[in-house]
Parts: C-alpha cells; structure tokens; sequence
C-alpha cells in the first residue's frame, strides 16, 4: 500500500473508535463529507467493507473490527515514540489525558496540578470527569484515577493520596424526623440517597466493616445521583442519609450542618491511585506528571 495511505487508515481508525463522522471529523480537523469520502475511497482500494453505515451512527464491519484491532496497537506505538521525542527537547511538552471521579478530580489531581503546571508551560493536561470503570487503552486515556483495590493487575498503579474513610451522614433536620441508625442493617429502613455506578448500571451498596465483619447495604430512597456533589447537597437540604468520603463532608460536620452515624463501622482503606498500562513507554511529560502526583505520606 503506498505511504500516503497511512492518513486513510489512520481516517478509519478515528472513526471506528469515535463511531462518528462528525466527531471524528473534529479530531482529525476535516470536514465530515471529506472523511466520508475517504473512508469510501480507502473501502474501494481495499475491496471490502469495513464500516456499517446509518443516519444515525456508524460501526464497524466483521473486517473493519479486525482491521482495527490489528492496527491500533502500531498506531499506539507510533503515537508512544512521537511522545518520546519531547525528552530532545528544552522543555517536556505533550498532552496527557485523564479520566477520574469529580471527588478525586477535585480533592488530590487540582491542588496538585495547580502546583505542576505552572513548572511546565507546555505540558498539556485534559481531564474528564466520569464514574464508569473505564477501559483506559480502548478510550486512549494516557491513565485513570480509581481506589487502590479496583486497580487490576496488568496496570501499574502510583499511590497519589492518602488512605479514605466513609462517612453516613445527615442533616439534624432529618434525624429529628426519622430516628438515628444504630447498626448498617437499620438503614434498610432509612430514606437513603443513591449512588448509581454507570459501569455496572446498578445502584452502590454501602459497604461497612467492623471486626473483620464485613457487610454490604442496599439502601432506598427518592432520589439517585451519578455524582458526589449532588447527593451531599441532597443530604445538607435534609432529603435522605448518604455514604460519602469522609473529607468531603468534614467541614459540614464540624458546622453542625451534618450530623455523623456508623463511625465505627467506616474503618481506612486504601485512597486513589493512579493507574496506567504497563507496555506504556512514558514519555518525560508523563514522567514528570506521575512523580508530580505520587503520595508520598
């Protein structure tokens, strides 16, 4: 295949993973009739056809898939090598993309970056806010941010916080209505605010321990959330108990505006770490990046 058919194949690749012309028109920084075209020029040299085409969405074929699945990982290394290539330069530059929770996001990679960015003028750092487990390789996210314990074995993981606790908390509002929970089991008959986990499309179960006893709660109430800003302010307008981190609802505790319960049933457990793939070839950008985050106690 001659040379100049890189940008085709790189054309169908965009598309496949963004499963839109128009969004994969935008990364590539064409418009999407010319992609349309081609894509439809790249099929014609090839023979076959390798994308399922409606009004409304775009997929791949039974060939398109293998084709894809063959060539991203030489089109990862090419974009691996290309980063490296900061390390000749002055200055480390490049752009690292992250996906985290908005407690992580807001409590350990802010203060931290507020602190690194300025260091490196030309380091770029793009995250996104999402709760799904994310597959970070398929999504092409330079890393992740998750608990210590959902990280899984073929990642590394850096330690870039401390250990959390969780907190069921409430607004005195409505304890006086509703009585205090002695043990996790008396939740189940507590107006409670849910949390639902997109990966799993169910609802958390609030998980307690205490003496090596552990127990796993369902909780119902009126309302469900996806984010941790909006259930504690649920809890401050006094609509229900919630399970949240520890320091995030501190200040609350301390002004009175929340009231704690279970204390003893919340014990530490391993905080956020920072996860990437284990063949990632880091660039000096990202090396710098992870140091910049690694907890160090």
């Amino acid at each position: 295949m001659a040379r100049e058919n890189l940008n085709d194949l790189l054309a169908f690749v965009t598309v496949a993973r963004e499963r839109s012309f128009t969004r994969a028109a935008s990364k590539l920084g064409v418009s999407p009739s010319a992609l349309s075209h081609t894509l439809r020029g790249l099929e014609t040299r090839l023979r076959v056809r390798l994308l399922n085409r409606t009004t409304r969405s775009v997929s791949a074929t039974q060939a398109g898939e293998r084709l894809l699945l063959n060539l991203t990982p030489h089109f990862e290394e090419i974009e691996s090598e290309l980063d490296a290539l900061s390390e000749f330069r002055d200055t480390p530059s490049g752009t690292i993309r992250i996906t985290s929770g908005d407690h992580a996001a807001n409590t350990i990679l802010w203060p931290k970056l507020a602190k690194f960015l300025p260091k490196y003028p030309d380091i770029k750092v793009e995250i996104v806010v999402e709760y799904a487990l994310t597959d970070i390789v398929a999504q092409r996210y330079d890393a992740g941010v998750r608990m210590g314990e959902q990280v899984a074995s073929d990642m590394i993981g850096v330690p870039i916080g401390p250990e959390l606790r969780m907190a069921v908390i409430g607004a005195p509002s409505y304890f006086s209505k509703r009585g205090v929970p002695n043990m996790p089991q008396d939740l189940t008959r507590h107006i409670c605010i849910n949390m639902r986990l997109p990966t799993l499309g169910g609802l958390y179960a609030w998980e307690f321990e205490r003496n090596k006893r552990e127990l796993h709660v369902r909780v119902d109430g009126q309302l469900t959330f996806n984010g941790v800003t909006q259930i504690l302010n649920a809890a401050l307008d006094g609509f229900g108990l919630c399970y949240l981190p520890e320091d995030l609802v501190q200040p609350y505790i301390a002004k009175r505006k929340l009231r704690r319960v279970l204390e003893d049933w919340c014990p530490p457990f391993p905080g956020y770490y920072l996860y990437y793939p284990s063949r990632r070839q880091a660039s000096q950008a990202f090396s710098l990046f992870v140091e910049a985050l690694r907890w160090r106690g």
